[in-house]
C-alpha cells in the first residue's frame, strides 16, 4: 500500500509547478550618506500570477516596497506597500519617480562602481537574488550608466 501511495505522489509532483519570475535590469544610485535611505530598481516578470511579498539585502536593515501615488491635487506621495502583484506575462518596472525598493538602515553608503546582492521574495516563485550595480548619483536608468 505504501509503495502505491509513493508512486502516485511521484507522478503528481511534476504537475505541481510553481511560478518562475525573471528579474532584469537591477540598479541603484550612489548615495552621499549612509544615514540616508537608498533605492534599488529592477524589472520583474512572472510566467504565472505571483506576488512580491518582500525583499532583503545584507547592506540594509530592511527593504520596503514603495510606490509614488499622486492625489487629486497633483501632489505625489511615497506609499509603503506590503506586497505587489505581478500579473502573468506583464513586466513590472521599478523606476525613479515610481515603484522602487527603499533600502532602509544602510550599513554604509552606496558607492558608484560597486555591487550588492538583493533578494526578492515571491509568494509562488520563492526567492530570486540579483546582483545590483551602483551607478552615479544622477543616474536615471540602467542603460544611462553613471552620469
Amino acid at each position: 500500500m505504501r509503495v502505491l501511495i509513493v508512486a502516485a505522489l511521484a507522478v503528481m509532483l511534476p504537475l505541481a509547478a510553481h511560478a518562475e519570475v525573471v528579474v532584469t535590469d537591477p540598479w541603484a544610485r550612489a548615495s552621499i550618506l549612509a544615514s540616508r535611505p537608498g533605492a534599488a530598481y529592477v524589472t520583474a516578470e512572472s510566467d504565472e500570477d505571483d506576488r512580491l511579498i518582500g525583499a532583503s539585502t545584507p547592506i540594509a536593515d530592511r527593504v520596503m516596497i514603495h510606490a509614488i501615488e499622486t492625489d487629486a491635487n497633483g501632489i505625489g506621495r511615497m506609499v509603503h506597500r506590503k506586497t505587489l502583484d505581478l500579473p502573468a506575462g506583464e513586466a513590472v518596472d521599478f523606476a525613479p519617480g515610481g515603484m522602487h525598493l527603499m533600502l532602509m538602515g544602510l550599513s554604509e553608503k552606496l558607492v558608484e562602481g560597486t555591487t550588492f546582492p538583493l533578494t526578492l521574495h515571491f509568494e509562488a516563485a520563492g526567492e530570486v537574488t540579483v546582483n545590483v550595480p551602483v551607478l552615479g548619483v544622477a543616474a536615471s536608468r540602467l542603460d544611462e550608466g553613471s552620469k
